[in-house]
């Protein structure tokens, strides 16, 4: 749903996006389900969609990417979920972090193989006793000659056990929070793949950090502005757990509506019922409303406004809008949708793993609770 996105590309550019992801995802339907099941990252795959400009699309076509905004980037990920693809998620903040603050060194050396496919990117933040609250990491980063020792254990890593290349998240002495770019095989860490119940194309991993030494040139950004280089991808990769969470919804809804309209009960169908209408309705009010808000975020956020209350709510009421559709479907389908040849049970863990992920849904609230009351016009209230 794209009823007020401003691409770049233009809205026929949209339509052939949702067609070719479509082909796409149908081509290589069995390959996709067999590494699901498995927990296993489809690197070929990947590759494919990166060679389409599904995985880079913000960087620019002269370093690999597409060429797209933040616009395009909501589309890509939206038809990705749709579709039941390989999310690009965790590659674009990670294509965001490069472009927003890394140096032409940093630029040249990842981003067009991040862009395509090619290096896969992971992002070491949480830690066993820490993750919302950046100020309770713990991992450090010591300063010795021209280089710094990184020592620390990290979790919930997406594609920790396959990264070519991981920006690490640590503490610098007397400086504070600062990220790096650390190259993974040549790396001493220890990686152990862990097994979660949703975007399970994307196998999470947890990492142990052992006197890892890296060159000061690894820095990202400055020394002691880790918080800087945080919020401005996670600002804007929201939008992409928002889309996401649209495509989740729009699938389970389209399938569930598909069965519905056919599936026959006494002389009419399912469909027929006023109370499953209500819940048609409802639904889509949801989805539509929480569509509306993502676009409006993402043309601010490519205007280059402030957008961190615009995409707090965006995700907010995708996350609702998610799980009201895919929880709600099952009312409509029933029984149809208890088994594992559906998708619906997969839907439900991948859509757990938004609502916590990237910020939950307790702390998008508390962000809104305090723009408004925390503003003399009660953020428009007034």
């Amino acid at each position: 749903m794209y009823e007020t996105l401003e691409t770049r590309f233009g809205h026929e550019w949209v339509a052939t996006l949702r067609s070719e992801v479509g082909a796409f995802a149908e081509q290589n339907g069995p390959e996709l389900e067999r590494c699901r099941k498995a927990g296993s990252f489809p690197a070929e795959l990947y590759q494919e969609m990166g060679k389409r400009g599904w995985i880079g699309p913000i960087t620019p076509t002269d370093e690999g990417g597409l060429g797209g905004g933040v616009p395009e980037y909501c589309a890509v990920c939206e038809e990705v979920a749709r579709h039941a693809l390989i999310s690009p998620q965790i590659s674009v903040q990670g294509q965001q972090w490069l472009l927003t603050w890394g140096t032409p060194q940093q630029r040249s050396r990842y981003l067009p193989g991040i862009a395509r496919g090619e290096l896969i990117f992971a992002e070491a933040i949480s830690e066993p006793e820490a993750a919302s609250s950046l100020r309770a990491l713990t991992a450090t980063a010591e300063k010795d000659g021209d280089e710094f020792v990184i020592t620390g254990r990290k979790t919930h890593v997406n594609l920790g056990a396959q990264a070519d290349v991981i920006l690490v998240y640590a503490n610098v002495k007397d400086a504070g929070l600062t990220a790096f770019l650390v190259d993974a095989p040549a790396a001493r860490l220890e990686r152990r793949q862990t097994d979660p119940i949703g975007l399970r194309l994307l196998p999470t991993a947890e990492m142990d950090f052992t006197s890892v030494r890296v060159h000061e040139s690894s820095v990202l950004g400055e020394v002691g502005r880790g918080f800087d280089t945080f919020l401005t991808t996670f600002n804007v990769s929201r939008l992409g757990n928002a889309s996401e969470l649209i495509g989740f919804a729009e699938r389970a809804l389209a399938n569930a509506i598909e069965y519905a309209k056919v599936r026959s009960v006494g002389s009419g169908t399912v469909a027929d019922f006023q109370g499953i209408q209500w819940i048609v309705s409802d639904a889509y009010a949801r989805l539509y409303a929480a569509s509306l808000a993502r676009d409006r975020a993402a043309n601010v956020a490519e205007a280059g406004g402030d957008v961190s209350l615009l995409t707090t709510l965006a995700k907010k009421l995708a996350i609702e809008a998610a799980e009201y559709a895919i929880n709600e479907c099952f009312s409509l389908i029933g029984s149809h949708g208890l088994y594992t040849d559906t998708d619906y049970g997969q839907l439900l863990q991948d859509l757990k793993v938004y609502r916590v992920a990237g910020g939950s849904l307790e702390i998008l609230r508390n962000y809104v609770a305090r723009r408004v009351l925390g503003s003399e016009t009660l953020e428009g209230l007034l």
